[in-house]
């Protein structure tokens, strides 16, 4: 092997450093996105066993694998470490090393794990120590075999040798074969004819486009200066005919590669030598990619060249130094790879700015193939996640022009219609995606492949039509065709429990989620929408223990975090409130700016008593957002029962001046302005505005009659009373107030007195009515508890709140007893 210089190293290593250094300013892009940012693989929480189980995109290999699924860089890191490991196998004396052996076989392994093509420098080891290791050229070799054959001479020991090495790698091999067959249980990857047009061409198209597809490989190595990042679909136009001028090129690639192989595998110079492992390099770390064997996802992939493009650059590393060394062409050598180098380092620089965001790079793999229906797609997502829906049409629509059948593109036009809220045109959209689909013929039972993601059609189109609640069993049906597609569709199974729960059909839709969790146990969405189902089902431990179940595998979910502790606070049980106070504080961690979690914590600080806390809290969430109903009103009650009554007005104000129709807080407002600010006229007209809304209203109309009766206006009051019981006939507490009241005047009438003026007689009694007849509004106007308001504090996807019937139950009995101080007082003068 040659000996590398510091100095070499050191230009070598600035020389990649400048060509790469801008790159480290892109972001995750392409495949990045589903290989790094969405695989589960990479979370803290996954097991390590799962990477030698799922493929690189962290699927399980059993289930979509493809020869695509490993890094490309790693593996010929890999490659290399094996090569350079094996060369060391063979002693000075010519006899066998066997730590590199055992290495080698090591780093085999590793390369095949990081991309299946690893496997194949065992091809190149075994070029190297047959004509390298052991000088043969290719007649010698021949002649070797031939002369043992006859019998004519024995297997010399050099050969022995060489056979014991390679029947080791081989058999290493076939190990990691049969592995790898194990893994995906016997099956190769299923490919649709987007991917890879030619492998499902009938003959000789299939063919004649396989050779094209050398010499395409062999000119980007030549020359790559239009470079795409995918070339699936329709980027090259199959080869349909032998008169089709580019089997020439097939033809001259062949001329070629055989004179290079015949140079290289006839003579024993150092030339030659160089030459065939070059040549190894390039052709047998290709062979996997090459469709010679099995079929591959994809059309072209310049990925695959890694290491195809290491023997390529010794061929000219090779070439430069042949012409270096004579004389009239060595200053031309010399500038023709200077600029070679220049030019390459220019063109790498450049194009590193095509990865920076997928909206560029798919954006320049159009300027080199417009072609390709994918391409226009993924420039269509790029603009999609920018919220740029209109432009984003202009590209999906083109990809459904370039490529009529393509069921993605009418997907992806269908949901970008409905971004843009064109229900009509988006149904449009997908019906045409749903007729590209195998169609259900009757009385005929077949089997089809179908891309999985295609599935999504079904799925996309009942959401759309969902909407309508008169086609809620129309979107079923669709759920059930997907599912009867494909048993094991997970997202159907999700989506169609939401229609159920939709529908209030409880039950099934708790048996869609079991399905979906037979499938995914580890899924805490999952979890977490059977909880809601129990909780519209009224069994709240039974959704508690799936709420649980979800923060299990995903202690940050945030809507399981919120409602888990929400139902916990309603369940009036304190031994909760500790959790549910720290599953709140964790909600507000993820979501800072999200004004019900601050809410919520305000109200456990106010079950606890804890009214400074509960202030700060309230304050938080107000500050986040104005006008937020739920927590200006019960701050407002909180001031009020610390006998904080002023801080409550101005709070009340707020309340009422985004929130006009506030009647909860016109009652409190009246109480205190009856009670604290002995403000009759401002307390009559929030009673009033409660009856200008809703004359129905009894608490609103109950609470004038007792204005009008502090205003010693007795009869008033009692007509005011008597609407009062026709309003509720039923309630007691209003019967026994009115008879109070004509007690009172009838008193009154007795001893002379008027009834519908103030007179300075009395003055102690009057004080002391009108201290009973305020109290009368606190006690009777409104309910002083926390649940009086909390509209805005419960954020599930389904259902309202539940209260603990023994909370009721005290409140209630809270109510009767103030009723019954309301009437003592009353009856008092």
């Amino acid at each position: 092997m040659a000996v590398v210089s510091w100095k070499e190293i050191l230009l070598l290593s600035g020389l990649v450093v400048g060509c790469y250094w801008n790159s480290l300013s892109c972001g995750f892009v392409f495949d990045d996105v589903s290989a790094i940012l969405d695989n589960k693989d990479l979370r803290p929480s996954t097991p390590i066993h799962n990477l030698f189980l799922n493929d690189f995109w962290g699927t399980p290999m059993a289930e979509v694998t493809g020869v695509v699924g490993r890094a490309e860089l790693l593996s010929s890191i890999f490659l290399l470490a094996a090569f350079l490991a094996y060369t060391k196998s063979t002693g000075p004396d010519h006899s066998i090393v066997w730590p590199p052996i055992a290495l080698t076989v090591v780093l085999v392994a590793a390369a095949t794990l990081c991309k299946e093509q690893g496997i194949t420098v065992v091809g190149v080891c075994c070029v190297y120590e047959i004509f390298i290791a052991q000088g043969f050229t290719l007649p010698m070799l021949v002649d070797t075999i031939w002369q043992v054959l006859q019998g004519k001479d024995g297997f010399p020991y050099a050969v022995l040798q060489t056979l014991l090495k390679l029947i080791v790698l081989v058999i290493s091999t076939l190990l990691l074969v049969i592995i790898r067959v194990q893994v995906i249980q016997s099956q190769l990857p299923v490919f649709t004819r987007f991917d890879n047009p030619a492998a499902v061409s009938t003959t000789p198209t299939r063919q004649l486009t396989f050779n094209y597809l050398l010499p395409v490989n062999a000119w980007l190595l030549l020359n790559p200066s239009e470079l795409c990042c995918d070339w699936t679909m329709g980027t090259i136009p199959l080869v349909e005919s032998l008169v089709d001028l580019r089997n020439l090129a097939t033809l001259v690639f062949y001329i070629f590669l055989g004179l290079l192989a015949y140079h290289s595998l006839r003579y024993r110079h150092g030339s030659a030598k160089t030459v065939i492992m070059a040549l190894s390099l390039i052709v047998l770390p290709f062979i996997p990619a090459s469709n010679l064997f099995f079929p591959v996802g994809f059309v072209v992939a310049e990925r695959v060249l890694y290491v195809p493009s290491m023997g390529f650059c010794v061929l000219v590393a090779h070439g430069f130094k042949m012409i270096s060394h004579k004389g009239q062409l060595k200053k031309i050598s010399w500038l023709m790879i200077g600029l070679l180098l220049t030019t390459y380092t220019v063109k790498t620089f450049h194009r590193n700015w095509d990865w920076e965001s997928e909206y560029t790079l798919f954006t320049s793999a159009l300027k080199v193939n417009k072609n390709n229906a994918k391409l226009w797609n993924n420039v269509g997502h790029a603009l999609e996640n920018q919220n740029n829906y209109a432009k984003a049409l202009r590209y999906f629509l083109q990809a459904t022009r370039v490529q009529p059948d393509d069921i993605g593109a009418h997907m992806n036009v269908g949901r970008t219609y409905k971004n843009l809220n064109k229900s009509k045109e988006a149904e449009e959209a997908y019906l045409v995606a749903k007729s590209l689909m195998p169609q259900v013929i009757p009385g005929k039972k077949y089997a089809t492949r179908v891309a999985p993601n295609h599935l999504n059609v079904y799925i996309n189109l009942a959401n759309l039509i969902r909407a309508n609640d008169s086609r809620l069993e129309e979107a079923d049906q669709l759920y059930r065709q997907a599912i009867s597609m494909r048993p094991d569709f997970k997202q159907a199974y999700i989506s169609r429990g939401e229609l159920l729960l939709k529908m209030n059909k409880l039950t099934e839709a708790r048996d869609a989620y079991l399905r979906a969790l037979e499938l995914d146990r580890t899924n805490a969405d999952l979890w977490y929408n059977l909880a809601i189902v129990y909780i519209e089902m009224k069994d709240p431990s039974e959704a508690l223990k799936n709420f649980n179940h979800a923060l299990e595998l995903n202690p940050r979910h945030k809507l399981a975090l919120f409602n888990s502790a929400l139902l916990m606070q309603e369940s009036g049980e304190p031994k909760f409130w500790p959790e549910a106070n720290r599953r709140f504080l964790t909600y507000v961690e993820e979501e800072p700016d999200d004004a019900n979690g601050y809410f919520n914590l305000g109200m456990l600080a106010m079950d606890a008593n804890e009214n400074a806390a509960a202030e700060r809290w309230m304050r938080k969430a107000i500050g986040l957002q104005a006008g937020f109903r739920s927590a200006l009103f019960n701050l407002a009650l909180l001031y009020s029962q610390s006998k904080r009554e002023v801080d409550a007005l101005p709070v009340l104000d707020e309340l009422l001046h985004h929130h006009p129709e506030h009647i909860k807080g016109l009652i409190l407002k009246g109480d205190i302005l009856m009670n604290h600010k002995k403000d009759t006229r401002g307390a009559k007209a929030c009673f009033e505005r409660i009856l200008r809304m809703d004359p129905t209203n009894v608490q609103g109309k109950h609470n004038l009659c007792v204005v009008y009766f502090e205003e010693r206006d007795l009869p008033r009051a009692e007509r005011c009373l008597e609407e009062t019981l026709d309003l509720a006939p039923n309630e007691e507490y209003v019967r026994r107030h009115l008879s109070i009241v004509r007690s009172k005047m009838a008193a009154m009438s007795a001893a002379g007195r008027p009834l519908s003026s103030a007179t300075t007689e009395g003055v102690g009694d009057e004080k002391n009515e009108r201290k009973s007849s305020t109290e009368s509004v606190r006690g009777v106007g409104v309910d002083q508890s926390k649940s009086l308001d909390n509209s805005q504090s419960d954020k599930r996807t389904k259902g309202k709140s539940t209260k603990d019937i023994k909370d009721i139950e005290k409140k209630r009995a809270a109510a009767l007893k103030r009723l019954e101080e309301i009437e003592r007082i009353l009856s008092g003068d």
